[in-house]
């Protein structure tokens, strides 16, 4: 099988990122922060829904990151116009929220949407980079603290996306990461990716202890996807 076309160009040499936020002191600070990174390359940024709708097509990012709580739209729902205007197959960037608001409903929503990822303002540095490694790679990325106030409050189930419970299945069937990136037509190391993000998801520390979860829970997943 061929890899999917969004997962073959999915960890660009460069990954070019696009920021979205209302307030030009966060824009600064994240500029600041993420500027200087090997790797990276900041092509524009927008301080409103506005701003984002009209340049992020022209700036070709593979990657926005996207405030939540702007003024004059819901990051969200721009998130979600900026993903219909311009198809994933068509070359679409992934979207990361950055957020002040750990709230369950909203994390939800922005994964319905189409988003990547959900970080929160005030975590480390450290973790909007391995946001956009993640993401960049063809993964997903939840703030652990977010996903541990998910996993509290749902079900396993949904906190998935339907590739990473067909991973999550193939995993509990005893295959192995190769054997998965055959099957679904991936690169072995957008399959560790999906790995990674469904430890992050669930709360799972260690690849045995993944396992283990994948074999309990193989039926609850083997049907999705």
């Amino acid at each position: 099988m061929k890899e999917d076309p969004a997962n073959a160009a999915a960890a660009p040499a460069v990954v070019r990122l696009f920021l979205v936020d209302d307030h030009p002191l966060v824009r600064d600070g994240l500029r600041a922060r993420l500027g200087s990174m090997p790797g990276l390359e900041i092509v524009g940024e927008a301080g409103s829904a506005a701003e984002a709708l009209a340049l992020v097509g022209p700036a070709q990012p593979h990657l926005v990151l996207m405030d939540v709580g702007m003024k004059d739209m819901n990051g969200i729902e721009l998130a979600a116009l900026l993903l219909q205007q311009q198809p994933q197959h068509q070359g679409a960037p992934h979207v990361v929220m950055l957020s002040m608001y750990d709230n369950p409903e909203y994390v939800q929503k922005a994964l319905q949407v189409g988003a990547r990822g959900y970080v929160l303002k005030d975590a480390p540095a450290a973790e909007i980079v391995a946001a956009i490694e993640a993401v960049s790679a063809g993964g997903t990325f939840l703030s652990p603290a977010v996903s541990k106030k998910l996993f509290r409050n749902q079900t396993p189930r949904p906190l998935l996306t339907p590739r990473e419970s067909e991973i999550l299945s193939a995993l509990g069937r005893g295959e192995s990461s190769k054997q998965i990136a055959r099957d679904l037509g991936l690169s072995v190391r957008t399959v560790e990716a999906h790995r990674q993000s469904i430890k992050r998801r669930l709360g799972i520390e260690g690849q045995a202890e993944l396992i283990k979860y994948a074999v309990e829970h193989a039926r609850e997943f083997g049907g999705q996807g």
